[in-house]
């Protein structure tokens, strides 16, 4: 169950329990103790990160978007004269970058990697 559902039922229960200025006052102290603890929480977190010891972030893998490559590269190389030759090449980019630059030529500033990418002669490898 969620925290947030768990503390509206305490309150919704201490509501019912004490009537008048009696809960008002116990649901301010109640909150107050909450949003000190999220507060120090936050504080002890941000000098982890600062100290060096936070390594959830580093051990994580990242999962870029997937983005349907046979249609990115049908569309970027809509204009080439060696169609599959392109098509070939851009679904290569696509799969290791997982993005490709819109248009059908040029735009490689939008997708670094993308850009990035050479052959072995030092020529760039996506179309």
């Amino acid at each position: 169950m969620n925290k947030d559902w768990i503390i509206r039922d305490i309150v919704k229960d201490l509501i019912i329990r004490v009537k008048g200025k009696q809960a008002i006052l116990f649901i301010q102290a109640f909150v107050a103790v909450e949003v000190s603890s999220v507060l120090s929480h936050a504080d002890n977190s941000l000098s982890q990160e600062d100290a060096g010891e936070n390594y959830g972030g580093l051990l994580k893998k990242h999962h870029p978007l997937k983005i349907n490559c046979s249609y990115a590269c049908s569309r970027r190389c809509s204009k080439s004269s060696r169609k599959n030759l392109c098509h070939r090449a851009c679904k290569s980019c696509c799969a290791r970058c997982h993005c490709v630059p819109p248009g059908t030529y040029g735009n490689k500033d939008t997708c670094p990697c993308y850009a990035k990418l050479t052959t072995h002669g030092n020529r760039p490898k996506c179309p």
